[in-house]
């Protein structure tokens, strides 16, 4: 069964459509769109934004997604490959050395430079937790050497935290908001989200410099199951458990408060894992029938950077905000989606 992704917006889906139509060979020109477009959105594969919605929005240079690299043994492999899932689980279950590492600036400034020539204004650039990754100091080395504006932007999380934190920028940047605008809408849906997540073991974390030896000794010396989170960018112990079981029924347990504490409505909900879609399924399942009033969760695999650190069998439920965009005739201070 695949991954479920969220419908778009439809205003927004709308809109980004007829402006692919309008340039294409023999289009009937249509009136000018209500916004202009002035500023670009970039941000890496770690935001683990649904395949389907990076390709709607990507297409007149609005949104463009930086692939992290994962290296495999002595191979190295990218975001988007279509055998990279399979290649880090039999590499993980082998023992075979998994490791990340950040994009290279060149990277980004080609992406910023795109934008460049796309004819926008500026650039509004969003990463992962510069505590998880030197993600952003490339995007700000690259910044520093293009013609055109950027704000890089560390969104202090990973995953579809940060995913959705991408999205209200896409989505205040379609509507014809400047940069600092941009980056605003981004920066209160971020500041809006929160990861919790349980892993079957912590090897993973603990090899790649993510956890600290005293949280990794609770999981390996004591068979604690630990319940995570990512904090100001950290990823931190949030409680101890003694068995699987216990920790996935008392993740459900924190994310149906913390969504239920929500302004009414406004809760969305992201389930990750990594080579057990089915318990995704039930965890998603299970959080619907906790949280009558809140949309169904979006399900994904984690992207390869995440998967490689959170190893197999990982269960990650992002809690964030939304609210519903408005008419582009009538611009609202927030268009999250």
């Amino acid at each position: 069964m695949p991954d479920r992704e969220p419908a778009g917006w439809p205003w927004l889906r709308e809109r980004l459509i007829r402006l692919r139509q309008s340039t294409l060979p023999g289009a009937v020109p249509e009136p000018a769109p209500a916004a202009v477009l002035r500023t670009a959105v970039v941000t890496d594969s770690a935001a683990a934004l649904p395949a389907g919605w990076v390709r709607d929005f990507t297409a007149n240079g609005l949104l463009t997604v930086i692939p992290m690299p994962v290296m495999v043994g002595a191979e190295i492999y990218g975001e988007g490959e279509d055998d990279i899932a399979d290649t880090i689980a039999l590499a993980l279950a082998s023992g075979t050395p998994v490791q990340t590492s950040r994009p290279s600036p060149g990277q980004f400034e080609q992406a910023y430079l795109a934008a460049l020539q796309h004819g926008f204004e500026a650039v509004v650039s969003v990463h992962i937790s510069g505590d998880l990754s030197g993600t952003a100091d490339s995007a700000r080395l690259a910044a520093a050497r293009v013609g055109i504006p950027v704000e890089v932007l560390d969104s202090r999380t990973v995953g579809m935290a940060q995913g959705m934190g991408v999205q209200s920028a896409v989505v205040a940047a379609a509507d014809g908001r400047n940069a600092a605008e941009v980056r605003a809408f981004a920066e209160k849906r971020l500041a809006g989200t929160k990861v919790y997540f349980y892993v079957p073991s912590l090897e993973q974390l603990r090899r790649g410099g993510r956890i600290g030896a005293t949280a990794s000794l609770w999981g390996t010396m004591f068979s604690i199951k630990l319940i995570l989170a990512v904090d100001d960018g950290k990823i931190i112990p949030l409680e101890k458990v003694r068995s699987a079981a216990k920790a996935i029924a008392r993740l459900e347990e924190i994310v149906a408060a913390d969504a239920a504490g929500r302004p009414a409505g406004q809760a969305r909900l992201a389930v990750h894992h990594f080579g057990n879609h089915a318990e995704a399924e039930q965890l998603a399942a299970r959080l619907a029938e906790a949280l009558p009033g809140c949309p169904a969760a979006q399900i994904s695999a984690l992207p390869a950077v995440l998967a490689a650190h959170a190893g197999l069998g990982v269960l990650a439920v992002i809690v964030g905000e939304s609210s519903t965009p408005a008419s582009p005739a009538a611009p609202s201070p927030d268009r999250s989606a």
